[in-house]
């Protein structure tokens, strides 16, 4: 676990620049170069007490323009920060300058070049700049070995790069995959997209600890430890010193190990994070692993990775030595990592749902490539949420091992239905975690494997672990990488419920549509179900309805009640969505029908199973790629469900409508719900400009050497009280900001115009601000010249006001958007301060309640999901099994 004096020191120094620098990737990025810049000093301390002379801030020569000069170094070194006479302004540019003339300094290792490239000072408020190289200097170079576990804590901060399929991998699951590859000192390791090291320490780290004499056999691993919080753990529970690797064996050992990242600043934060767990010369390079060919023949003995595996928009352009054609990322990579490995390599990777099940030509032809090459030894099935927040993608692992794997005609696989921690957006700690169990249920196979014994599954994993033959799954020439595919039965807790594929138990197609161009076949009284309409609900009424004719003359078909639709085709979020018929009904050629043919399976239940199926199914069709991003009646029939006895799935339903009807019921609290201010005719009306002044915001354009600036837009007026400042945007401005004048807390900004009418006269009212914060030409702020009046001001606005001025709008000729002059004579009702106070605090009472029921509908969503789960054998929702 973490040193808790250095996770505080970080803690404060992320508090003190968020208000001017947001975005946790930067808070990063200049804490990072603060820490290396303080340590080169705290080094050339170092190096002066031990009779030598400062090597980073020292003078140097350097050359400009093809001329040769000398440069002092000296005047930006540590102590120069903190003079007494140096005032706010001058510490900024002083500072400033620094970071930006590091990347030209003889004096610095290439490392520390390399890690100062393009580094800059983001804001200029001398107060953060002060308070936080306060902080920043209460680190030493002593602390750098803490500092390794604690910047890895720092890196879990950083969240999700989403736009390239970039997901923070958990560190538990670090440690899990690296302890069943087990890399040793003399091998080669590769991570071909590498983020921030956290692999590449991993092995490191596992290398370290057994080679130390004070490792034991039962020291706990980060996968193995319970009620820590998961950005708490380290991918090492203990310090190790290694002592029985020589030497020259480190420095073999740090040369072998390599990591490749396509992104300049996740370089700079390998780079960082290997220097700070004792890599003096860390051998990370920018490289794009699936365009470029220059690395292409390397080869290593271990391979560690969770590559980025969006594709995008058109695909991958390739370089031509891949063996398996294809535009996927996913595919790229993982053939990549199975055409790299030496003769005896292992790899372990995680991999999103589509290589395991896609039908496409190229997921074909590399599942074929891996079982029949035999480089795939095992895959392990992981919960559904291993990746929230940033992802609810389902994933698994890929277990390369090319020896084992000449040893044994059959691939292993295991299903991990917990790993410690909820499936939830916090991912909080819980008990349930099979990790360990699985771990060691791995190190059996392994270890029969190498002694060319039989291998069983251990008691209580029979129905979540099995090796198939490699022939079973190449019988149907698909070679679906499913566990669940090849075992029929899985342990529910209450006897063994078989697991089938949907098309066995029920009919599966699609709708039509009746030709627009004959009017006999529309109008009538058949209700006809477009995809729109198919929407979590029962369907008891349509849009538009079709006649006998028209029923006959198309390929639509008449569905009973009861009948699960569920929508193949859509853009947005309707794709994957299902609907129950309440109705007798036909549906058009974009809805899929799903009719139970059997009585051994009820529709409401089949009905509540592919609602948790929602996000799997998104995966299923995005997967696809290109035009065939939608689903289709046959990979429908494809999908795996549980069948257990009809009181089974009688009592689960029951209990997910009980949790509905609560859900329902806090959903129309939170729908309907809106401030009601009881007007007193005795209370005074006043124009709104005799208790307030107005401005509009001021148009800008955008430039990049402008000033970076937060500005409230439009689309900042989100359906609040208070304007959610946090999420505002930085932007450049062109306009010079003295023609601006920044909000104050307790100010309303209304919107003046948008192309949506319904937008204009929204209001929000803004809270403290930590920094300057101005507002667009599409908005009108206003000032009350009483700020205590302002939260009842803002609950007005929300209420009778509100609507008196929409009225006003929609009511006057050719007025379509809000004014000044609109504002001022707008009359605005005024009791005294304490009747305002009363109203606030009683309105304040009833937001608290709304809040309330949304936390209730959240947590009864969690206990659907939880009871779905169960259905599989799993402890929440978002794993929902292999498809």
């Amino acid at each position: 676990m973490l040193d808790s004096t250095t996770k505080r020191r970080i803690d404060d120094c992320r508090d003190i620049l968020v208000g001017k620098v947001p975005d946790p990737k930067s808070q990063i990025e200049q804490i990072t170069v603060a820490l290396i810049y303080k340590f080169m000093h705290d080094m050339d301390q170092q190096a002066v007490e031990l009779g030598g002379k400062p090597t980073f801030f020292a003078k140097h020569t350097i050359t400009l323009n093809g001329k040769k000069e000398v440069k002092d170094y000296a005047q930006y070194a540590w102590p120069a920060l903190f003079e007494k006479d140096l005032s706010g302004e001058a510490r900024v540019k002083l500072y400033g300058d620094a970071l930006m003339s590091m990347e030209e300094n003889p004096g610095l290792p290439a490392l520390f070049r390399d890690i100062f490239k393009n580094a800059y000072l983001p804001y200029r408020d001398p107060a953060t700049l002060r308070e936080f190289l306060k902080r920043i200097a209460e680190f030493s170079y002593d602390h750098s070995e803490k500092l390794g576990d604690a910047f890895e804590y720092l890196l879990s901060i950083m969240g999700s790069q989403g736009d390239a399929g970039q997901f923070r991998t958990p560190r538990h699951l670090i440690d899990f995959m690296t302890a069943v590859i087990a890399p040793e000192k003399h091998e080669t390791i590769l991570d071909p997209a590498c983020g921030t090291a956290g692999f590449l320490i991993s092995a490191y780290k596992y290398i370290l600890k057994h080679n130390s004499s004070n490792h034991a056999a039962d020291d706990p691993m980060a996968f193995e430890l319970h009620g820590v919080k998961q950005e708490d753990l380290t991918v090492s529970a203990k310090k190790y010193a290694g002592d029985n690797i020589t030497p020259d064996q480190r420095k073999k050992l740090v040369k072998n190990i390599t990591g490749y990242d396509i992104s300049p600043d996740m370089v700079r934060l390998s780079l960082v994070n290997l220097y700070l767990h004792g890599f003096p010369e860390p051998h990370i390079y920018e490289y794009d692993t699936l365009t470029s060919d220059e690395r292409w023949e390397e080869r290593f003995d271990v391979i560690l990775a969770n590559p980025p595996f969006m594709s995008p928009k058109g695909g991958i352009n390739p370089h031509g030595k891949f063996g398996i054609p294809s535009t996927r990322s996913e595919v790229l990579f993982v053939d990549y990592m199975a055409e790299h490995l030496n003769a005896n390599g292992r790899a372990m990777i995680v991999v999103p749902e589509g290589i395991i099940f896609q039908s496409g030509k190229a997921y074909k032809a590399l599942r074929k490539k891996l079982v029949d090459e035999k480089y795939l030894v095992g895959v392990i099935s992981l919960p559904g949420g291993m990746f929230n927040p940033y992802s609810g993608v389902k994933t698994s692992l890929l277990w390369f091992d090319r020896s084992l794997a000449k040893k044994t005609d059959k691939i292993l696989f295991v299903k991990v239905e917990a790993d410690g921690f909820d499936l939830g957006a916090q991912r909080r700690p819980i008990a349930q975690n099979d990790l360990p169990d699985a771990y060691r249920l791995l190190l059996d196979y392994k270890a029969a494997l190498a002694e060319g014994s039989e291998w069983e599954a251990p008691k209580g994993w029979e129905v979540k672990a099995t090796a198939v033959e490699r022939k079973l799954i190449a019988k149907n020439g698909d070679y679906s990488l499913s566990g669940d595919r090849y075992s029929l039965a899985k342990s529910s807790g209450t006897g063994e419920w078989p697991i089938v594929e949907l098309g066995e138990v029920c009919d599966v197609s699609s709708g039509g549509t009746p030709s627009r161009a004959n009017d006999r076949f529309w109008k009538g009284n058949i209700p006809w179900v477009k995809t729109g309409e198919v929407n979590y609900s029962t369907i008891t009424q349509t849009e538009e309805h079709i006649t006998n004719e028209g029923l006959e003359g198309s390929s639509a078909q008449l569905y009973p009640k009861g009948t699960v639709l569920m929508a193949m085709y859509g853009q947005g979020v309707t794709r994957g969505r299902v609907a129950v018929l309440g109705i007798e009904a036909t549906i058009n050629q974009a809805c899929a029908a799903i009719v139970p043919k059997t009585l051994t399976l009820r529709s409401d239940f089949l009905y509540v199973l592919l609602v948790a199926k929602y996000e799997e199914l998104r995966a299923m069709s995005e997967s696809r790629g290109g035009n065939q991003s939608n689903l289709s009646a046959q990979l429908i029939r494809t999908l795996r469900i549980p069948l257990p006895p009809l009181a089974e799935q009688e009592a689960i339903v029951a209990e997910v409508e009980g949790y509905q009807k609560v859900i329902d019921g806090a959903r129309q609290v939170v729908a309907h719900y809106r401030p009601r201010i009881n007007i007193d005719p005795t209370w005074p009306m006043v124009p709104f400009s005799e208790i307030a002044d107005f401005r509009n915001g001021l148009n800008f354009t955008r430039d990049e050497n402008g000033e970076k600036v937060k500005v409230l837009g439009v689309g900042d007026f989100q359906d609040l009280m208070h304007a959610p400042i946090d999420t505002v945007p930085y932007v450049e401005l062109s306009a010079r900001l003295s023609a601006l004048q920044a909000l104050q807390e307790g100010d309303l900004v209304f919107v003046r115009s948008n192309g949506n009418k319904e937008l204009v006269g929204r209001s929000v009212l803004i809270p403290k601000l930590k920094e300057p914060v101005y507002h667009s030409g599409f908005t009108i702020r206003a000032r009350l010249k009483d700020k205590r009046t302002a939260l009842f001001m803002a609950y007005l606005f929300k209420a009778e006001v509100h609507d008196r001025l929409k009225t006003k709008l929609r009511a006057g000729a050719n007025i379509s958007n809000l004014s000044q002059e609109i504002l001022d004579a707008l009359m605005i009702p005024l009791p005294p301060l304490p009747e305002q106070q009363r109203i606030v605090a009683e309105l304040e009472e009833e937001r608290a309640l709304v809040a309330a029921s949304k936390t209730l509908v959240e947590k009864m969503e969690a206990k659907v999901r939880e009871r779905v789960a169960r259905a599989w054998g799993v402890p929440s929702a978002t794993d929902m099994n292999d498809i």
